[in-house]
């Protein structure tokens, strides 16, 4: 650490019962009050150097005390000062010049008082000494948190805040790949309060030189530090429910202005990142704003997030649920619009019609498709990880039991339909939902199930599907019709069923909760069943799971009812599978 001694006398100064005072031949002819400490002194050394002391002196008598209330150092940057004055050694460093600096402005210390004064020679050091120091410079910054007003008016703030954002592009431009070395410089700033932080990062940002992904490292350093464990606030060792949220709305602020210094280069933080951020602004009640932001710029990376990630906690008081479904919904509706932005590349029109052109135009061209090609690629395979990603979240949100049916067919509707290779994670999610809400009726059943195609579903799904209790009847036999359909398709022939397949029709009818002891009597089971189903009213519009195109009902059996929603051709088909399903259980 630089430091630099002023003046050559010894330290004459002493301390009796009640005051400080300075061993001298001439008597002492001027008192000063500071803070509890009475000096005496000499006018001369004193008044010719302190603007601020002429002033005083000339408003009073000569036996009047010199009040100096909230003197900026107190009786330690007050010394400094007197000591200069009377050209005693004092030794100036990285941690008394902010102290020292705004004492000597606030007696007036100037060059106008007098040739070579105090302050001249701080602001010297200063600039040329220490704010070339890193450490120094850091040292320096953090004295001025004690003197925000004054140091902000003598400009020590702003000119270490500087001196350290020079330093960090300088770095920069040496390193040959800043964004993966490892930057030590986010380590030390961020022992730095928020405000000045902010300020330090700003001025790093308008450099344009360090890269996005450094000043997020940076960003995520300083947000480990100073918001590490946001859900256990409430559990906090606070005295009084005031300082607790006297700490809640400083982490508030904190976390706010972090927001505002995220990069806006995609990629510059980890969706995980943004999402914790998103957690703890719902824990902390930031503004809406906030969130808002957090939202938008976790959408834009949502393909690489995880599932915990998203299971962001609900504290609102007007809703009951665990999560916060409406925010995940935001992120991935904005995850969604921007691949609904118009193309840039250029009209196919104009290229055609430029018949004359050079092979480097060609070249371009090719390139400009290729670009266009991969993009849409892209586009595709993240679009097909943010389905699994909402189906896995589908699954943990299931199990609240106060999550309304509106909001998990919402989300799981928002998926685009081809994103979606399978769908078997969402039939275990929807599994989830039916077994947490047994109380569900027949019509928010069947508005649940056509969030399914029966044609997506893999093996498994479809054995567990049909021996699953909890579908309406009507969904079981699609899956059944539907399993049937795949196998005589790649078996070319419908009576040429795996065993897979006869053993998925002779457990079907589990779902009567009843063991049959023969065929006919599982028959008889399943119509009794269709017949129970075919009671509700014909009036109703949501009565199939899956859109139908050129589906007949047919009132005149009840039997036949149940298969509305088979097209008419396939229906020779069912009859052999069920004659099938019949002559395989008389055979045992």
């Amino acid at each position: 650490m630089k430091f630099m001694k002023l003046g050559t006398r010894p330290d004459t100064f002493f301390t009796t019962e009640t005051a400080r005072s300075i061993s001298s031949d001439v008597p002492t002819d001027l008192k000063i009050q500071v803070d509890e400490c009475l000096y005496y002194l000499h006018k001369f050394p004193l008044l010719s150097k302190c603007l601020r002391l002429q002033a005083l002196w000339a408003e009073g008598s000569d036996e009047e005390t010199i009040q100096l209330t909230d003197f900026p150092g107190g009786t330690e940057a007050f010394e400094i000062c007197a000591k200069f004055c009377y050209g005693i050694t004092v030794t100036i460093s990285a941690l008394n010049i902010v102290p020292a600096r705004c004492a000597a402005g606030f007696l007036g210390m100037t060059d106008g008082a007098d040739r070579s004064n105090l302050a001249g020679k701080l602001d010297a050091f200063l600039n040329s000494c220490i704010l070339h120091r890193w450490k120094d410079t850091l040292v320096t910054i953090q004295q001025t948190r004690q003197f925000t007003p004054l140091s902000e008016e003598l400009g020590l703030t702003g000119r270490c805040i500087d001196a350290l954002a020079s330093m960090i592009i300088n770095h920069c431009c040496k390193t040959e790949n800043p964004s993966k070395s490892r930057d030590s410089w986010a380590d030390d700033l961020s022992e730095l309060g928020i405000d000045l932080y902010w300020r330090v990062i700003l001025a790093v940002k308008s450099g344009g030189v360090v890269p996005a992904r450094s000043i997020g490292k940076a960003l995520r350093v300083y947000t480990h530090k100073w918001l590490p464990n946001v859900e256990n606030l409430e559990s906090t060792d606070s005295d009084s429910e005031s300082s607790l949220k006297e700490i809640t709305m400083k982490k508030r602020l904190l976390l706010e202005k972090i927001v505002t210094l995220l990069p806006a280069e995609k990629g510059a933080v980890s969706c995980g990142f943004l999402l914790r951020l998103l957690k703890a602004g719902n824990m902390l009640n930031v503004s809406a704003s906030c969130k808002m932001e957090l939202a938008r710029r976790a959408g834009v990376q949502l393909d690489e997030a995880n599932t915990n990630d998203l299971l962001i906690p609900s504290l609102s008081y007007d809703k009951d649920t665990i999560y916060d479904v409406d925010i995940v919904m935001t992120i991935l509706e904005e995850f969604l619009l921007q691949w609904q932005s118009p193309r840039t590349s250029p009209p196919r029109e104009r290229l055609i019609c430029e018949r004359r052109r050079s092979r480097s135009a060609e070249n371009v061209e090719f390139e400009l498709h290729e670009n266009s090609r991969r993009s849409s690629s892209a586009s595709h395979g993240s679009k097909i990880r943010v389905a699994k990603l909402i189906d896995g979240y589908l699954q943990e949100i299931a199990r609240d039991s106060n999550l309304p049916l509106e909001k998990f067919v919402g989300l799981a509707e928002a998926v685009p339909e081809f994103a979606r290779i399978d769908h078997d994670d969402l039939y275990r999610a929807l599994d989830i939902y039916l077994k947490t809400h047994p109380n569900l009726d027949k019509h928010a059943r069947k508005k649940i199930c056509r969030i399914l195609d029966c044609k997506k579903l893999s093996m498994e799904a479809c054995m567990h599907a049909a021996q699953n209790e909890m579908l309406p009847l009507r969904m079981v036999v699609q899956v059944l019709f539907f399993e049937q359909a795949r196998s005589a398709t790649s078996n070319s022939q419908v009576t040429n069923l795996s065993n897979d397949i006869n053993a998925l029709l002779a457990k079907s009818n589990s779902i009567s909760d009843l063991k049959r002891q023969d065929s006919k009597k599982s028959e008889s089971t399943l119509r009794m069943k269709l017949e129970e189903e075919e009671e509700i009213s014909d009036s109703e519009s949501d009565d199939v799971f899956m859109p139908r195109r050129g589906l007949m009902r047919s009132t005149s059996s009840r039997f036949k009812a149940a298969f509305c929603v088979i097209p008419a051709k396939p229906k020779k088909m069912i009859g052999k599978l069920w004659s099938v399903n019949r002559s395989i259980s008389e055979r045992h």
